[in-house]
């Protein structure tokens, strides 16, 4: 049976607040110019595969979308309804959604400090390198703070940058211990968060992490909740200075993956995964009006396509029809 769907008890949420009305009613400067640019109603029981249900509304008279997606989930957010799922339930590889817990551990950590430094480190890149994972291209030596690299983690998907937070945030003597240390808190908060079926390998989704497209959506609500999460996921480009390893000044310029982002109206994020197991992933949300919704795609053919004709459904609109992806600038990450 399908775990039941709850909202994360924030109530100084955007989501809880909503909900609460609903039932009340990244130049180098110092002599050398350097830009680097890379560029409610409770959940159901899942259905069989393949096949697709939902939960209607009077307003949505359209059927039901076919989305090439095996696993896919729409939720209301105020309340929680499942609009639409299929395979809801049934656990898939998510390659880089992973990230999404990523951004969430640290965001929850007691006295965070967004503005601390961290120093790239050598075995960032080897570790991109190595495993051909995407990349915020962040420079040995150079000072980032927290912040930048949550968006250097979420728009170009940067391992590079997750290995960063993770070495921070985890506890350890050993490089090694302190990532494992922090995968392990990524569990402990599914656990947390009542994601039965979620498990961390990686810190970044290229190990054999895998959830379920509900409980991903649980876990894309609960990062929602933070305000500098959405402001981060709802950006689709970010340009900030670090301190260089020469002493000047290095400018970054990341670009988000999501594609569905700027392309969708109402489209507020969040967050891209491609890899051989996985197939094609994104956990998007968008706000019409007084109405949001969050949903997920896992492992399809064409992840916009089916999210923009889930978010159709969900807001009984035709966008999809005429929808034109945002192009990204050559030379920018694609996850």
């Amino acid at each position: 049976m399908a775990s039941p769907i709850r909202s994360v008890p924030l109530t100084t949420s955007p989501r809880a607040l909503r909900a609460a009305h609903t039932t009340a009613l990244i130049t180098l400067t110092a002599g050398a110019l350097l830009t680097v640019t890379t560029l409610a109603a409770p959940a159901r029981a899942a259905t069989p595969p393949a096949v697709a249900s939902s939960v209607t509304s009077p307003s949505q008279a359209a059927a039901a979308p076919t989305v090439a997606a095996k696993g896919a989930l729409l939720l209301d957010d105020a309340s929680g309804a499942t609009v639409f799922e299929k395979d809801a339930d049934t656990g898939r590889r998510m390659a880089s959604t992973t990230k999404i817990m990523t951004a969430a551990v640290v965001l929850d950590a007691r006295n965070l400090d967004l503005d601390r430094e961290v120093t790239v480190q050598q075995a960032y890149r080897d570790y991109v390198a190595a495993n051909g994972t995407s990349t915020a291209d962040l420079r040995t030596g150079d000072r980032l703070t927290v912040r930048q690299l949550l968006y250097a983690t979420m728009l170009p998907s940067g391992s590079d940058a997750t290995y960063a937070l993770a070495d921070t945030y985890g506890t350890g003597a050993t490089r090694e211990a302190r990532t494992a240390s922090f995968i392990a808190k990524m569990n402990t908060k599914a656990a947390e968060l009542g994601l039965a079926d979620t498990v961390f390998a990686s810190f970044d989704g290229i190990g054999a992490d895998t959830t379920t497209p509900r409980d991903l959506a649980k876990l894309a609500q609960h990062a929602m909740d933070n305000a500098t999460f959405r402001t981060i996921v709802k950006a689709t480009s970010h340009k900030s200075t670090a301190p260089a390893a020469n002493g000047g000044t290095r400018t970054y310029t990341w670009y988000n993956t999501n594609q569905l982002l700027g392309s969708y109206d109402g489209v507020t994020g969040i967050k891209t995964g491609t890899s051989t197991p996985a197939g094609l992933c994104l956990v998007f949300a968008a706000t019409r009006g007084d109405k949001t919704v969050v949903g997920v795609v896992l492992n399809s053919t064409n992840q916009y396509a089916d999210a923009a004709a889930l978010l159709d459904y969900g807001f009984g609109t035709s966008t999809a029809k005429t929808m034109k992806l945002r192009q990204l600038p050559a030379g920018a990450q694609r996850d």
